[in-house]
């Protein structure tokens, strides 16, 4: 298994077999901590080969810059189940799509966002909490 994409955005989806995504980021800015965002999607693609069939796991984990789990659960996760590869094909890659409801930044600072294969990362996906200052008052 390859990662081919691994990103934040405001929304994605799996339309026939194509990843769409809208609205790819990095940063979330917020005038008080804690912040919540509303909404958020985690897009992944991932590329499978001979030998990648059978049971696997994807796990998305929200960790802080001390390395302290934010989501509960350790956060949302996949089972599937990955068949044999289409006839003819060298490879073949499927969309995953996480979505996110109210993603909650403790504070201002670094975070990530780490794909867990099979219990393993695979790729870490950077997330930063900037606390911009209140406009000042006119009068």
């Amino acid at each position: 298994m390859e990662v081919l994409t691994a990103l934040i955005a405001d929304s994605a989806s799996d339309y026939q077999g194509k990843l769409c995504v809208l609205g790819s980021f990095d940063t979330i800015c917020a005038r008080q901590y804690p912040a919540v965002h509303p909404h958020c999607s985690i897009a992944l693609r991932l590329l499978f080969r001979t030998g990648d069939e059978g049971k696997h796991t994807i796990q998305i984990s929200f960790i802080d810059s001390d390395g302290k789990a934010i989501l509960p659960e350790g956060g949302p996760r996949i089972e599937f189940t990955m068949g044999e590869p289409p006839a003819q094909a060298f490879f073949w890659s499927q969309n995953f799509i996480f979505n996110i409801a109210g993603l909650r930044l403790p504070s201002p600072g670094q975070y990530s966002l780490d794909v867990l294969y099979d219990g393993k990362i695979v790729s870490r996906i950077p997330l930063q909490g900037v606390q911009i200052q209140q406009p000042a008052q006119q009068g």
